[in-house]
C-alpha cells in the first residue's frame, strides 16, 4: 500500500486536483484522499492543506514530496532490475529533449529498443529550463541538451556529438554563394528563428552580438517545423543546427527538393553546401550527420 500512497502524492501534487489525481492513478477519488490520510498518520504531519477542494501542500508537505519523487524513482529502479535479473526488462524511458536534438533522437533509443523490447519510450520536446527540472524532480530519466549550461551543475554529462549550424534557405540570394560570408550578411536576411527561451536561440542570439549587430527576425516560433515551412514557403531564411537537415524532406509533385545553405563556424559562415533529396534517400554536403561517440 506504501508505495501506492506515493503515486497518489506525487499525482496530486501534478494535478492539484483530487479528483484527476484519482482518475490519473485509475482509483476513486474517496480511496485516493482516505490513502493520503493514511499516509499522513503513518508519517505523524499533515500534508496536503484542504478545504472545499484541493488548496495546496503545507510546508513540510512540501518538503516530503522531494522524499516521494526519489522513492518513487528508486521503486522503479527495483522494478527494473528485478526484471534485468530475469532478463526481461520492462518500464518507460522518460526522455525529455529540446527541439533541436529531436532529430537525433532515434539514433539513441533504436539501439536501446532492439535490445530491450519490453522498454517503452516517452520522448517529450521541453525547453532547457523545463527540462532541467524536470529533470531535478524525477520526471525525466535523460535528457539531451546543450552541455554548457550552467543549470546542469551536479549532473552526470555524455558528450554525443559536436553541433554545427546552417543558414537554411529555399532560393538562396545568388551574393550569398560565396567562400567568406559573415554574421553581418546574415542579419540583413529575413529570418525566421526559435524563439528566446530556446537554449539554441540564445547561443544565435549570442553570435550576432558578437558580430556587433542586429539581426532582421521576422518571425519567431517554438517548432522547428514551422522554420522550414517559412523557408520552404514564405521566402525566409533560418539558421538551424546542421542535425536538423535529415528532418527536411519535402515534395513536390514528386520532384526532389533542393536546400542551399552555408555552413556557421567560429563565428563566421565559412562554406556553402547542398542539401537534395529524393524518396528513400538523402544526399548532402559536407558532414551534415552527427558524429556520435561511445561512452
Amino acid at each position: 500500500m506504501f508505495i501506492h500512497q506515493i503515486h497518489y502524492l506525487l499525482a496530486l501534487s501534478k494535478t492539484e486536483h483530487f479528483g484527476r489525481a484519482a482518475e490519473a492513478c485509475h482509483v476513486s477519488q474517496p480511496a485516493l484522499s482516505t490513502a493520503i490520510q493514511h499516509l499522513e498518520e503513518e508519517l505523524g504531519v499533515t500534508i496536503v492543506r484542504r478545504g472545499q477542494r484541493f488548496q495546496g501542500f503545507t510546508m513540510e508537505g512540501e518538503r516530503l514530496l522531494q522524499w516521494a519523487r526519489i522513492l518513487a524513482q528508486d521503486w522503479e529502479c527495483m522494478r527494473q532490475e528485478a526484471a534485468q535479473c530475469n532478463r526481461q526488462l520492462t518500464g518507460t524511458l522518460r526522455i525529455g529533449a529540446i527541439p533541436t536534438t529531436l532529430a537525433v533522437a532515434p539514433l539513441l533509443t533504436e539501439p536501446y529498443q532492439s535490445d530491450y523490447p519490453g522498454v517503452g519510450i516517452k520522448l517529450v520536446s521541453l525547453c532547457a529550463d523545463d527540462l532541467i527540472r524536470q529533470l531535478d524532480n524525477f520526471e525525466l530519466d535523460l535528457g539531451l541538451t546543450y552541455l554548457e549550461d550552467p543549470g546542469l551543475k551536479g549532473f552526470r554529462k555524455l558528450p554525443l556529438y559536436l553541433e554545427r549550424h546552417v543558414l537554411l534557405a529555399r532560393s538562396p540570394d545568388p551574393r550569398l554563394i560565396k567562400d567568406n560570408l559573415g554574421w553581418a550578411d546574415i542579419a540583413k536576411l529575413p529570418l525566421c528563428l526559435l524563439t528566446p527561451n530556446m537554449q539554441n536561440r540564445r547561443l544565435i542570439d549570442a553570435a550576432f552580438r558578437e558580430a556587433g549587430v542586429t539581426p532582421n527576425i521576422m518571425l519567431e516560433t517554438d517548432s522547428v517545423f514551422a522554420l522550414y515551412a517559412y523557408v520552404r514557403s514564405a521566402g525566409l531564411y533560418s539558421v538551424v543546427p546542421h542535425s536538423l537537415l535529415s528532418l527536411f524532406e519535402s515534395y513536390f509533385e514528386d520532384r526532389p527538393i533542393r536546400d542551399e545553405y552555408l555552413i556557421v563556424q567560429g563565428g563566421q559562415l565559412a562554406g556553402v553546401g547542398a542539401h537534395s533529396y529524393s524518396k528513400g534517400n538523402a544526399t548532402g554536403g559536407s558532414e551534415e550527420a552527427p558524429q556520435f561517440k561511445k561512452d
